[in-house]
């Protein structure tokens, strides 16, 4: 069974594919796309030596071209908060009286016990707090 080698490169596409997906390296895409590009050149009639040179070429290429754009996309986009780290900042009602030693707001729509950030500080019923950070399943707020 003789494979021609348009084959093989499209096997090795696929190989360098396979990493891609497993491990989110968009450099084993890179890769990939060489080695497609190296099957086109197979399939043309090239020699072996003029397929390696094009997978190198077109390989290098990319990674000189489109990592460095990624990289500045990807440090352009904010950063966006989540879990309790989207709660710091935020104003809350205070529902009981809130001192240093404890009480309860209305955070983000739900009940949280809250402690003040100022051991001497003291908010009433109905006043706006914000919340300075989340100490386990406590909201420190001033």
């Amino acid at each position: 069974m003789d494979i021609d080698a348009w084959v093989w490169w499209l096997i090795g596409a696929v190989g360098l594919g396979i990493p891609l997906v497993l491990t989110a390296m968009p450099e084993f895409g890179m890769f990939a796309v060489g080695a497609v590009a190296g099957a086109v050149t197979a399939a043309l009639g090239f020699g072996v030596v003029a397929q390696v040179v094009v997978f190198v070429v077109v390989s290098v290429a990319l990674l000189a071209v489109v990592r460095p754009i990624a990289a500045r996309h990807r440090a352009g986009q904010p950063q966006h908060a989540s879990g309790v780290d989207a709660l710091k900042g935020r104003q809350a009602t205070v529902l009981e009286r809130v001192d240093g030693n404890g009480g309860r707001i209305k955070l983000a729509g739900e009940v949280w016990s809250a402690r003040t950030y100022a051991p001497d500080q003291v908010f009433e019923p109905g006043q706006q707090v914000d919340v300075v950070e989340i100490d386990g399943a406590t909201a420190v707020v001033m």
